[in-house]
């Protein structure tokens, strides 16, 4: 089993919700393949249905991939940004996609406070903080949320921001106030032990070879045995390797990192001293947001290349946006595989029948993730059809392989320098 060394990880222990491997083959309604949000969401929906007879297979532990090394900024939106939405959509059906990451937030809430999951969660929101003088890119914003999207941000002065976030490089700010930020592993093992109590089976250190499909009763084979199931649900998001390949050609592992600082104690408040989350508005942003114990946890910069490794890095970006903090030291550094398609929106729906699917977040994944879990319970369970909403626009498309990497990688450097330039 390989395990990452994260402040995550150090601080939910990952032996302390532990579920033991697949020991033999077995027969199940539904088989769930990934045990991440997505996976988690999906059998969580099912089992509040009524459908138990449900498996949840993991190649490590719960939250392993992406679920439990994210930022846990549980906010509005997908990679693809709401402006590109409404001009390929149209508005209508742009507000309504988007209405579903606010639902996401919503979900996630209330499943914290239904099954008591202790995940250090911040409800104060999440600040969008504007990196560039004008303050007509947050006013024009604020205005199309709230015409276009619906959803309501209230705007942050310069003078006011500086009053909670000291840095010289932002100019006003909008709140986000109905998002929140969280312990991403936290949660991920909460949803993991809420399947578990009502029924559903987890299996951790048990990943899977390959998947034969071309049947009625799919069989999903593993080192230590196989399931049958009518119905399995692969949510393998950058972690796929190859596993199924109508999915893994459709989208591309891109990496991301996240550090976390020493604590700070009242140095923190040279900073900053709100309980947002905070992001800002260049395309290649940074995203950070304060610890229980006075730490800073940073994220930032991607790479198509697997060899990189720069999360100690992001301690650069700290400083130049807080230069008070200026020798700060970085306890943990970790990457993980967010998965992307071309299109930049998730991809979910069946691949063929009994064959479904969830993938693609794209770095925007807490929200979506949680609800389109949510929509393929539903479609399993009670035949509800909402997730083609997602599915009927937004397809499997060919990702163009290790082409498709080295233009996601360019694409990226080109961003920055625009960013920089503006």
């Amino acid at each position: 089993m390989e395990t990452i060394h994260s402040y995550y990880t150090d601080t939910a222990p990952v032996d302390a919700n532990s579920y033991s491997a697949l020991s033999e083959s077995a027969e199940y309604d539904v088989c769930i393949i990934g045990g991440g949000y997505a996976g988690l969401s999906t059998a969580l929906s099912l089992v509040e249905r009524g459908v138990k007879n449900i498996a949840v297979l993991e190649a490590n532990h719960v939250g392993h991939g992406c679920s439990g090394r994210n930022g846990g900024f549980a906010f509005g939106g997908y990679s693809r940004d709401e402006y590109s939405l409404v001009k390929k959509l149209g508005e209508a059906r742009a507000k309504h996609l988007y209405k579903y990451t606010t639902d996401g937030i919503e979900l996630i809430r209330q499943r914290i406070l239904k099954y008591n999951i202790d995940c250090d969660a911040q409800w104060d929101g999440v600040l969008l903080c504007n990196w560039f003088k004008d303050q007509n890119i947050l006013k024009k914003h604020q205005a199309f949320m709230s015409d276009k999207m619906g959803v309501e941000l209230d705007y942050v002065s310069p003078d006011a921001l500086r009053e909670t976030v000291n840095s010289p490089l932002y100019h006003g700010a909008l709140h986000e106030k109905n998002a929140f930020h969280f312990h991403p592993l936290k949660y991920t093992q909460g949803l993991a032990r809420a399947i578990a109590e009502q029924g559903g089976t987890v299996h951790e250190d048990t990943p899977v070879t390959h998947l034969d499909t071309d049947n009625a009763v799919k069989v999903v084979h593993t080192a230590n045995g196989a399931i049958k199931a009518k119905d399995i649900v692969v949510c393998c998001g950058g972690y796929m390797d190859g596993m199924y390949k109508p999915l893994a050609r459709s989208m591309l592992p891109i990496a991301t990192f996240v550090m976390a600082t020493e604590p700070l104690g009242d140095r923190l408040m040279d900073a900053f001293s709100t309980k947002c989350a905070i992001y800002d508005t260049r395309y290649a942003f940074d995203y950070y947001r304060p610890l229980p114990d006075s730490r800073i946890l940073w994220g930032g910069r991607i790479t198509a290349n697997p060899n990189k490794e720069m999360a100690f890095d992001l301690v650069n970006d700290l400083v130049k946006v807080f230069p008070q903090l200026e020798g700060v030291k970085v306890d943990f550094g970790w990457k993980g595989y967010m998965s992307w398609a071309a299109h930049k929106m998730p991809q979910i729906g069946q691949e063929k029948p009994g064959v479904w699917y969830g993938q693609a977040y794209g770095g925007h994944g807490v929200a979506a993730t949680n609800i389109t879990g949510e929509l393929i319970g539903a479609a399993i369970a009670d035949k509800d059809d909402r997730y083609r909403d997602l599915a009927d626009s937004f397809g499997l498309s060919y990702a163009f392989g290790k082409i498709g990497l080295m233009a996601s990688e360019a694409t990226y450097a080109w961003y920055q320098l625009r960013d920089s330039m503006r």
